[in-house]
């Protein structure tokens, strides 16, 4: 029995050892998501290239759309899931410039068209940089900067919460911890080399966060979501029905939804609350 019970250690043991080493593969699947090696940026959207220690990481950035543009202007900087590269969002998040809002969608290290390897540090650093250099526009209100994160991005928004000043933020499908998903394999938390503690960052955070979750979502549970928003200050959970992939079910009631919260906390200069379907949503304060 004691020889079995060794070898069942080892055998854990090495496990641990390639979970250690591959968990950057799981969490970051870059290979799994294409975007052309010529690619542009949408029409009226500039292209910025963060110089890091270890090469350039794109952002695209897009301006307010209306007209006249009023200034200086609030800014959401945006992160995307880990299966996502930037390419996907202008078009969805098209809105944000027709409210008079400047948009920045910042690439991950080693994702598209970027160059190094994507790490929690890595990711912080270039979402500060990226933030940084959109703050310092004389046109840019930087006192009404809006951090917005979906799944992963939730983690890299955080981190950048934790770095520099915002005005709120918005998370959607965003987890507690990293760590707390290494019980799925099988594994202690403190293998994880990159943690993305939010919840300790919602803790400490006092501006207001619109909580976004689908209450089937079977990739990031829904008891994230409801954790982050009863660990938070100041915060709204809005609960769909829906998943994690097609979360928002409704882009129609997530506009309105995300609208009447930028426009309760100041950031918008109008108010556009409307009623939306319950089948669809649930908030709660």
């Amino acid at each position: 029995m004691i020889k079995t019970a060794a070898t069942i250690v080892i055998f854990y043991l090495i496990y641990c050892g390639f979970l250690f080493l591959a968990q950057r593969q799981v969490m970051y699947p870059r290979w799994l998501v294409s975007a052309p090696a010529d690619a542009k940026p949408p029409a009226g959207a500039e292209r910025i290239w963060l110089e890091m220690d270890y090469g350039k990481v794109e952002a695209w950035f897009l301006p307010p759309a209306t007209e006249p543009v009023q200034t200086p202007y609030p800014v959401v900087i945006f992160g995307h899931g880990n299966g996502e590269v930037i390419d996907f969002w202008p078009d969805p998040f098209r809105e944000f410039t027709r409210m008079g809002m400047g948009l920045l969608l910042v690439e991950y290290p080693g994702y598209g068209r970027s160059e190094g390897g994507p790490s929690q540090k890595r990711i912080t650093d270039v979402f500060t940089a990226a933030y940084d250099a959109v703050a310092k526009r004389p046109e840019v209100d930087d006192s009404r900067m809006v951090l917005f994160g979906r799944s992963l991005g939730g983690g890299a928004i955080c981190q950048l919460a934790d770095r520099r000043p915002s005005a709120a933020m918005i998370l959607m499908s965003t987890f507690t911890s990293a760590r707390s998903f290494a019980i799925r394999y099988l594994a202690p938390g403190f293998l994880m080399r990159d943690p993305f503690d939010n919840l300790s960052v919602v803790e400490s955070y006092r501006n207001p966060i619109l909580i976004m979750h689908g209450d089937h979502d079977e990739v990031v549970p829904y008891r994230h979501g409801q954790k982050l928003h009863e660990a938070a200050s100041d915060s709204k959970l809005i609960t769909y029905n829906s998943g994690h992939n097609d979360c928002p079910p409704d882009w129609r009631a997530f506009w309105r939804d995300v609208q009447g919260f930028l426009a309760e906390n100041g950031i918008l200069r109008y108010n556009v609350r409307e009623n939306v379907e319950t089948d669809q949503r649930e908030e709660t304060p």
